[in-house]
């Protein structure tokens, strides 16, 4: 019954695994297309069984307490390991192992703060975090020598804000200018202001796409498109709101929403200009993300001018302080 309907999941038990559990441990959520789903907060969920040892899921492997449980949407995959470890597979799949050192190490405090901030935050749920771009990729193990050396150069080091962690929001690319996070997720932090940087580097500096209407229609779930348009801007000159008209009258659309039905890579950010090509719409824009805090691209760009890991992460978390999180 443990194992009751997990597909393409084959298990290696090892022994020397046991009781490796401490304090400094992260419960992480497994989302992937065999797993997609994410449990609602008040869903009942009961455990179907706990292991120790190596879980091999669509060519990823995952090592440490495996904990199965199943609620109203299905089976949940919840992978408890060593923060540290976790922090150096998510760097491993967040950013590239040949960047600069001082990128890494940036992106290993960034990881490890907004990790942190969750499991605080969801303590008394099945998983603190979940495995995909929801919270910070995580694709089990991948370990690299100098994302390790990263991580480990930084241990225990997160970003504070008044003697409190600080949700340390970060994204690819910000096209030019970082985003506030009221206009994103509603929230104002003093920490989190919108900042002029170069991520030229970044081969989402700029991007069109042309997307049919009818995968439009179908995405929104809408019915005979006649016109998209502009209605709103955010201050940094992204998007805000959408004018869709269709048979069926106008709507407002928040971008962001609109990114989020079309998918992340359809449209790598709400940054664009519409216009339209026959039965197709054309976006042109840049940047890929949310664009809220640090950008990963524009850190590699940091680094390579010479400013070191914390030169970096003061410039997109001003007024922070660096920290260890043996107090949090």
């Amino acid at each position: 019954m443990i194992l009751y309907r997990i597909l393409s999941i084959v298990l290696f038990f090892s022994m020397a695994l046991s009781g490796y559990v401490s304090a400094d441990t992260i419960r992480v959520l497994i989302v992937n297309e065999v797993y997609p789903s994410i449990p609602a907060k008040n869903e009942r969920v009961v455990r179907l069984g706990s292991m120790k040892g190596d879980l091999l899921v669509m060519g990823s492997h995952y090592s440490g307490n495996i904990n199965v449980w199943r609620g109203r949407n299905g089976l949940y995959i919840v992978n408890e390991l060593p923060l540290e470890d976790y922090i150096k597979d998510v760097v491993a799949v967040e950013v590239n192992k040949d960047w600069d050192m001082e990128a890494l190490k940036a992106q290993a405090v960034v990881s490890r703060t907004y990790a942190l901030y969750q499991k605080n935050f969801n303590g008394n749920r099945i998983y603190h975090i979940a495995s995909s771009v929801i919270d910070q990729l995580y694709k089990g193990n991948n370990h690299d020598i100098r994302i390790a050396y990263a991580v480990e150069a930084t241990a225990g080091e997160v970003l504070t804000y008044n003697n409190s962690l600080i949700e340390a929001f970060y994204h690819s690319t910000c096209g030019g200018t970082t985003e506030s996070p009221d206009e994103v997720f509603g929230i104002n932090y003093p920490y989190l202001k919108p900042v002029e940087s170069d991520c030229d580097l970044s081969p989402y500096g700029v991007w069109e796409r042309t997307i049919s209407k009818d995968e439009i229609q179908e995405s929104l779930k809408v019915t005979e498109i006649q016109s998209i348009a502009i209605k709103s801007l955010t201050l940094t000159g992204r998007v805000k709101q959408l004018e869709i008209l269709t048979d069926r009258g106008l709507t407002l659309m928040n971008a962001t929403d609109f990114r989020k039905a079309l998918g992340w890579k359809r449209i790598p950010s709400t940054s664009f200009h519409i216009s339209r090509y026959n039965d197709s719409f054309v976006f042109e824009g840049k940047g890929y993300g949310h664009g809220v805090g640090l950008c990963q691209w524009c850190a590699l760009k940091m680094s390579r001018e010479g400013k070191n890991y914390k030169e970096i992460l003061s410039y997109f978390y001003p007024g922070t302080t660096i920290r260890l999180y043996e107090d949090y």
